[in-house]
């Protein structure tokens, strides 16, 4: 039986509303025994609490669950991680990072970019507009041309042991009617991150808004935005947003997104807590962080394909950016990358790196004729 979209955006509410019901009992029953340890673990080894940015109930924290759970086993029970969804400990973001710093948390699993106001450099440890656009890029500068240990070295001075990146997914925009280039966002009001992103979409006359993801729904459903910015399909079609937009825009084939196609998550760490285990099991846990990063992106890859047929079923219809916007939008996006380069020298170290892999022949992304005149 096929639904017209008042009905499906009807049995939308109703799903939805058990799905944050759910989500709220999850997050209460796990705030309920988060204190709980058994006698067993807590004389074997160190439990560590880590709170993550994904919501309970959703296939991020699902995941998140289960790669801490087998930690103990993976430690010999020299340590073991009892996960936390977002708000369960931390109720913010800004909490979140306070919390792994003083060590009221060990550790948290966060989106690399939200600590933009406390480390610029950060806006460079996660995709930014039409820079490295492939997450082999990504894993290259950190694991093979320095980028890691120059993270480390960043987060050292604030009391805190940058793990690892963990892949996660691209960015893409649901809007309400359709994108099909640059031109058409001029006067749309979108929901985007802050920073690099929304100072680069201003220059194509794009009003930008802040909201955090729980009030992305109600807004494109009261059309006080036009569209929205936020994660991949499958986290997206659980939230609905296929019942208030009827476009999605990707980035040209290959690309799902040009404003943030590699969106990291990674696993930080309070230092104290770091520098008290065995140099074997920082080894077990660095290791067991890359090896989750695979299969946490392979996993939302997978459910985004899925995802994107229920989008297709429900009447969505893809756009895409064509390779000239692609040209238009780096062009526009390289001087706010020097801006952001310019705020400290962490920033502009992280960048360097960056810049020279974008400017080899390997990539071939940038020319010296593109950064000509910026400092």
């Amino acid at each position: 039986m096929k639904f017209n979209k008042t009905q499906s955006l009807s049995a939308s509410k109703s799903a939805r509303r058990g799905f944050i019901k759910s989500i709220a009992f999850t997050t209460a029953a796990i705030a309920g025994t988060a204190m709980i340890a058994s006698p067993q673990l807590m004389a074997a080894g160190q439990t560590w609490k880590i709170q993550s940015t994904w919501d309970a109930g959703t296939v991020g924290y699902s995941m998140f669950e289960e790669w801490c759970q087998g930690m103990e086993e993976k430690t010999g029970g020299e340590l073991a991680f009892k996960p936390f969804p977002a708000k369960s400990v931390a109720a913010d973001n800004n909490a979140l990072f306070d919390s792994v710093r003083s060590g009221v948390l060990q550790g948290m699993n966060p989106f690399t970019l939200y600590w933009s106001g406390k480390i610029p450099a950060s806006v460079f440890l996660s995709s930014y507009p039409a820079g490295p656009d492939q997450p082999a890029q990504w894993d290259t500068m950190f694991y093979s041309l320095g980028m890691l240990e120059k993270t480390r070295e960043i987060y050292k001075k604030l009391g805190l042991f940058y793990v690892g990146p963990i892949q996660h997914d691209a960015n893409i925009i649901h809007s309400k009617k359709p994108v099909n280039s640059l031109d058409d966002l001029k006067g749309m009001k979108i929901r985007l991150p802050g920073g690099m992103v929304a100072e680069v979409f201003q220059q194509f006359g794009v009003s930008t808004v802040s909201l955090p993801g729980s009030d992305i729904f109600p807004a494109l459903e009261k059309g006080t935005i036009d569209a929205a910015d936020y994660v991949g399909p499958a986290v997206n079609y659980e939230l609905g947003f296929s019942q208030v937009t009827d476009n999605i825009l990707f980035g040209p084939p290959g690309v799902m997104s040009v404003y943030q196609p590699v969106d990291l998550m990674d696993l930080t760490v309070n230092l104290r807590s770091w520098n008290k285990l065995t140099p074997k099991i920082q080894q077990i846990v660095e290791d067991e962080v890359r090896n989750y990063s695979q299969r946490h992106y392979q996993t939302i890859q997978k459910r985004n394909i899925e995802a994107m047929e229920k989008f297709k079923a429900d009447g969505s219809k893809v756009s895409r950016l064509s390779q000239a916007d692609m040209v238009r939008f780096r062009k526009a996006a390289i001087p706010v990358w020097y801006k952001w380069a310019n705020k400290n020298p962490d920033a502009r170290e992280i960048f360097d790196i960056q810049l020279k892999y974008m400017m080899n022949d390997t990539v071939g992304y940038i020319t010296p004729e593109d950064i000509k005149g910026m400092e």
